[in-house]
C-alpha cells in the first residue's frame, strides 16, 4: 500500500507518500480499507517530532478515518467485510489501509457520506469525553469553547447547543464568529480584539461559565480559571499557549472550581471503547437527526498531506479538512 510517511522530522514538506508495508489485523481487529482520514493539530505535532505514536500503533500519522471493511481479525463479531465504517484511530489513517480494533468502529451515521464521515470520529470523541464525560455539562449551564471555528471547536459548539447549554466562543476573526454563530454559539468574542474574561462576565451576569473547553494551556489559565463560574470546570485539552504556568489556588478554593486535562490518543484500548460507545450512543443520533453536523472546510488528495498540514499551521479553516485516498 501507499501511506504518508515521515523520514525526518521538519515542516510540511517532511510528509512524503511512498510505499509501505501492508497493515495485518491482529485479534480483535479489523483492516480497513481507507476512503478518507481527516488532519488534526496533533499530526502536525508528530510531523514536528513532538508527538510519537503510542506503542503499538501506526508509525503513520492519522488520528481517525472512514473507508470499508476488508477483512477481519480473529476474535470480531457485529461486522462484516464490506461495512461501511469510520474510526478512532492512534495513527495511521493517512494511509490506503489501517488495522483498528474493534471497539474504536463506528457506523457510518444516516445521512453523512462515506468521505466526510472521516470527520467525526476524533471530534466526536474528544468533545464528548472532555465536556460530557469529564466535565458533566447539563443542560442550563454556561460552556466556554477556546477555538470556537477549529474542528474540535465546531463539534464543541453544536453539542453544547443540543443539551441545552449557552455556548461562549472564541475566534480570531469576525468571519469565524460568525460561522460559529451559524452554529448556534450565543456568544462571539474575537480573542485579538477583546478579553474573553470581559466579554464572558458581561454576558452571564458576572456568573462566568460552568464548562471551558481549552486548547491554550499556560497562556490561558490564570484568565480561564478567573472565567470559571462557582463548581466551574475547566477542561485542558492543547497546550498551544504553553506548558508552564502560574496557578492560583485560592482562585480555585474560592470557586469550589476543578481544572483537569486529558489526552485521547493514548489512552488504554478499553478506555477508547468506552468513548465510542458513548459517542455512538449519544452523539450519533443527534447526527441522524440533524441537531449537529460534521463540519468541512476543504477536502484534498492524500498525497496532498503537506498542502493540508499548511492549511491547518495558517488557521485558514474552519472545521476539518479532509484527505482523499486514492
Amino acid at each position: 500500500m501507499y501511506a504518508i510517511t515521515i523520514p525526518e522530522p521538519g515542516g510540511p514538506e517532511a510528509l512524503v507518500w511512498a510505499e509501505a508495508p501492508d497493515p495485518v489485523p491482529g485479534e480483535g481487529e479489523v483492516l480497513v480499507e481507507v476512503v478518507a482520514s481527516a488532519v488534526n493539530r496533533a499530526d502536525v505535532l508528530q510531523r514536528q517530532g513532538f508527538y510519537n505514536p503510542p506503542p503499538g500503533a501506526s508509525v503513520h500519522p492519522g488520528l481517525e478515518c472512514s473507508g470499508r471493511i476488508a477483512a477481519l481479525g480473529p476474535g470480531v463479531s457485529g461486522w462484516s467485510v464490506g461495512d461501511e465504517v469510520c474510526a478512532l484511530l492512534s495513527g495511521g489513517g493517512y494511509a490506503q489501509r489501517v488495522a483498528v480494533p474493534v471497539g474504536q468502529l463506528l457506523p457510518v451515521p444516516k445521512g453523512v457520506d462515506l468521505a466526510t464521515a472521516a470527520a467525526l470520529p476524533e471530534v466526536a470523541c474528544t468533545v464528548w469525553s472532555n465536556i460530557f464525560m469529564i466535565a458533566h455539562l447539563r443542560p442550563g449551564e454556561t460552556l466556554l469553547v477556546h477555538g470556537g471555528a477549529s474542528g474540535i471547536g465546531t463539534m464543541a459548539v453544536q453539542l453544547g447547543k443540543a443539551v441545552g447549554a449557552k455556548v461562549a466562543v472564541t475566534a480570531g476573526s469576525p468571519e469565524k464568529l460568525a460561522r460559529c454563530a451559524e452554529l448556534g454559539a450565543d456568544v462571539l468574542i474575537d480573542y485579538r480584539t477583546q478579553d474573553f474574561v470581559e466579554e464572558l462576565d458581561a454576558a452571564t451576569d458576572g456568573a462566568g461559565a460552568d464548562v471551558i473547553l481549552d486548547i491554550m494551556g499556560a497562556k490561558y489559565l490564570e484568565r480561564n480559571v478567573r472565567a470559571l463560574a462557582v463548581s466551574g470546570r475547566l477542561v485542558v485539552i492543547g497546550l498551544q499557549g504553553g506548558v508552564k504556568a502560574e496557578l492560583n489556588l485560592g482562585a480555585l478554593l474560592a470557586k469550589r472550581a476543578a481544572v483537569m486535562a486529558t489526552t485521547l490518543r493514548a489512552r488504554p484500548e478499553q478506555e477508547k471503547a468506552a468513548i465510542v460507545a458513548a459517542v455512538r450512543e449519544h452523539v450519533w443520533p443527534l447526527v441522524e437527526g440533524g441537531a449537529v453536523r460534521p463540519v468541512v472546510d476543504r477536502t484534498l488528495p492524500m498525497e496532498d498531506a503537506a498542502e493540508a498540514h499548511r492549511i491547518l499551521e495558517s488557521g485558514a479553516h474552519v472545521g476539518k479538512v479532509l484527505l482523499l485516498a486514492p
